[in-house]
Protein backbone atom coordinates (compact mmCIF):
# COMPACT_ATOMS: atom_id res chain seq x y z
CA UNK A 1 0.00 0.00 0.00
CA UNK A 2 1.22 3.45 -0.94
CA UNK A 3 0.23 6.92 0.27
CA UNK A 4 -1.63 7.74 -2.93
CA UNK A 5 -3.75 4.60 -2.52
CA UNK A 6 -5.19 5.67 0.85
CA UNK A 7 -8.84 6.80 0.82
CA UNK A 8 -11.92 6.91 3.04
CA UNK A 9 -14.64 4.30 2.91
CA UNK A 10 -17.30 5.13 0.31
CA UNK A 11 -19.84 7.57 1.81
CA UNK A 12 -17.65 8.42 4.82
CA UNK A 13 -16.82 11.91 3.61
CA UNK A 14 -19.73 14.02 2.30
CA UNK A 15 -19.57 17.55 0.95
CA UNK A 16 -21.33 20.24 2.97
CA UNK A 17 -24.62 21.49 1.50
CA UNK A 18 -23.97 25.04 0.26
CA UNK A 19 -27.04 27.17 0.90
CA UNK A 20 -28.14 30.42 -0.79
CA UNK A 21 -26.40 29.60 -4.09
CA UNK A 22 -29.25 30.09 -6.53
CA UNK A 23 -32.59 28.40 -7.22
CA UNK A 24 -31.02 25.38 -8.93
CA UNK A 25 -29.28 24.27 -5.74
CA UNK A 26 -32.53 23.40 -3.94
CA UNK A 27 -31.54 25.70 -1.05
CA UNK A 28 -31.51 29.02 -2.84
CA UNK A 29 -32.95 32.43 -1.97
CA UNK A 30 -33.99 32.06 1.71
CA UNK A 31 -31.60 29.12 2.32
CA UNK A 32 -34.23 26.90 3.91
CA UNK A 33 -35.08 29.42 6.64
CA UNK A 34 -38.52 30.40 5.38
CA UNK A 35 -39.66 34.00 5.00
CA UNK A 36 -38.99 36.74 7.58
CA UNK A 37 -39.45 36.23 11.31
CA UNK A 38 -37.15 35.57 14.23
CA UNK A 39 -35.63 32.30 13.07
CA UNK A 40 -34.79 33.61 9.61
CA UNK A 41 -32.33 36.01 11.24
CA UNK A 42 -28.93 35.04 12.56
CA UNK A 43 -28.13 34.69 16.25
CA UNK A 44 -31.36 32.97 17.33
CA UNK A 45 -31.51 30.22 19.96
CA UNK A 46 -35.02 29.31 21.02
CA UNK A 47 -34.10 26.72 23.63
CA UNK A 48 -37.12 24.98 25.09
CA UNK A 49 -39.52 26.71 22.69
CA UNK A 50 -41.97 24.29 21.09
CA UNK A 51 -43.94 26.50 18.73
CA UNK A 52 -46.50 27.68 21.25
CA UNK A 53 -47.12 24.17 22.61
CA UNK A 54 -46.65 23.89 26.38
CA UNK A 55 -42.91 23.20 26.75
CA UNK A 56 -41.69 19.92 28.21
CA UNK A 57 -40.13 21.58 31.24
CA UNK A 58 -43.55 23.02 32.16
CA UNK A 59 -45.49 19.83 31.41
CA UNK A 60 -43.46 17.67 33.79
CA UNK A 61 -44.14 17.80 37.53
CA UNK A 62 -41.62 19.27 39.93
CA UNK A 63 -40.24 16.78 42.42
CA UNK A 64 -37.95 16.81 45.41
CA UNK A 65 -36.47 19.44 47.66
CA UNK A 66 -32.93 20.72 48.16
CA UNK A 67 -32.38 21.75 51.75
CA UNK A 68 -30.54 25.09 51.61
CA UNK A 69 -28.78 24.69 54.97
CA UNK A 70 -27.86 21.01 54.71
CA UNK A 71 -24.56 19.84 56.17
CA UNK A 72 -21.88 18.49 53.86
CA UNK A 73 -19.31 16.20 55.41
CA UNK A 74 -15.90 15.23 54.13
CA UNK A 75 -15.99 11.43 53.90
CA UNK A 76 -13.13 9.17 55.03
CA UNK A 77 -13.16 5.39 54.71
CA UNK A 78 -11.36 3.03 57.10
CA UNK A 79 -9.31 1.64 54.21
CA UNK A 80 -8.00 5.14 53.45
CA UNK A 81 -6.97 5.65 57.09
CA UNK A 82 -5.11 2.31 57.11
CA UNK A 83 -3.34 3.16 53.83
CA UNK A 84 -2.11 6.51 55.22
CA UNK A 85 -0.96 4.85 58.46
CA UNK A 86 0.95 2.21 56.42
CA UNK A 87 2.53 4.95 54.28
CA UNK A 88 3.66 6.80 57.42
CA UNK A 89 1.67 9.93 56.59
CA UNK A 90 -0.63 9.50 59.58
CA UNK A 91 0.69 8.86 63.12
CA UNK A 92 -1.31 6.01 64.69
CA UNK A 93 -0.02 6.74 68.21
CA UNK A 94 -1.09 10.41 68.28
CA UNK A 95 -4.68 11.61 68.46
CA UNK A 96 -6.18 11.81 64.96
CA UNK A 97 -8.33 14.92 64.63
CA UNK A 98 -9.99 16.53 61.62
CA UNK A 99 -7.08 18.98 61.35
CA UNK A 100 -4.58 16.09 61.37
CA UNK A 101 -6.49 14.42 58.52
CA UNK A 102 -6.29 17.62 56.45
CA UNK A 103 -2.58 18.11 57.24
CA UNK A 104 -1.72 14.52 56.26
CA UNK A 105 -3.67 14.79 52.99
CA UNK A 106 -6.35 12.18 53.69
CA UNK A 107 -8.98 14.83 52.96
CA UNK A 108 -8.70 18.16 51.17
CA UNK A 109 -10.96 20.23 53.45
CA UNK A 110 -13.17 19.66 56.47
CA UNK A 111 -16.39 21.24 55.15
CA UNK A 112 -18.98 20.87 57.97
CA UNK A 113 -16.96 18.11 59.59
CA UNK A 114 -15.46 14.71 58.81
CA UNK A 115 -17.55 11.54 58.69
CA UNK A 116 -15.93 8.10 58.91
CA UNK A 117 -17.44 5.24 56.92
CA UNK A 118 -16.69 1.52 57.22
CA UNK A 119 -15.39 0.72 53.72
CA UNK A 120 -12.11 -1.16 53.89
CA UNK A 121 -10.20 -2.78 56.76
CA UNK A 122 -8.54 -1.06 59.71
CA UNK A 123 -5.78 -2.82 61.63
CA UNK A 124 -4.19 0.16 63.41
CA UNK A 125 -5.54 1.23 66.81
CA UNK A 126 -6.46 4.86 66.15
CA UNK A 127 -7.77 7.45 68.59
CA UNK A 128 -10.14 9.43 66.33
CA UNK A 129 -12.05 12.65 67.02
CA UNK A 130 -14.46 13.42 64.16
CA UNK A 131 -17.87 14.99 63.58
CA UNK A 132 -19.62 11.77 62.57
CA UNK A 133 -19.21 8.07 61.97
CA UNK A 134 -21.36 5.19 60.78
CA UNK A 135 -22.27 2.50 63.30
CA UNK A 136 -20.24 -0.10 61.38
CA UNK A 137 -17.20 2.21 61.38
CA UNK A 138 -17.43 2.71 65.17
CA UNK A 139 -17.57 -1.06 65.68
CA UNK A 140 -14.62 -1.67 63.33
CA UNK A 141 -12.46 0.97 65.06
CA UNK A 142 -13.22 -0.43 68.52
CA UNK A 143 -12.58 -3.99 67.26
CA UNK A 144 -9.12 -2.87 66.05
CA UNK A 145 -8.39 -1.58 69.57
CA UNK A 146 -8.95 2.08 68.83
CA UNK A 147 -11.28 4.71 70.23
CA UNK A 148 -13.57 7.14 68.43
CA UNK A 149 -15.13 10.36 69.74
CA UNK A 150 -18.04 11.72 67.72
CA UNK A 151 -18.49 15.45 68.29
CA UNK A 152 -21.77 15.82 66.34
CA UNK A 153 -23.98 12.77 66.93
CA UNK A 154 -26.55 12.12 64.22
CA UNK A 155 -30.14 12.13 65.45
CA UNK A 156 -31.76 8.75 65.07
CA UNK A 157 -35.02 8.84 63.17
CA UNK A 158 -38.01 7.85 65.27
CA UNK A 159 -41.47 7.20 63.94
CA UNK A 160 -44.16 8.36 66.29
CA UNK A 161 -47.69 7.14 65.92
CA UNK A 162 -50.36 9.75 66.33
CA UNK A 163 -53.05 9.46 69.02
CA UNK A 164 -55.77 9.81 66.39
CA UNK A 165 -55.30 6.23 65.19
Amino acid sequence: MKLHELHDNPGANRKKKRVARGPGSGKGKTAGRGIKGQTSRSGVALNGYEGGQMPLYRRLPKRGFSKPNRLEFAVVNLGQLQAFVDAGKLDAKADVTEDALVASGVIRRKRDGVRVLAKGDLKAALNLTVAGASQAAVEAIEKAGGKITVTRPVKEETTETSAAE
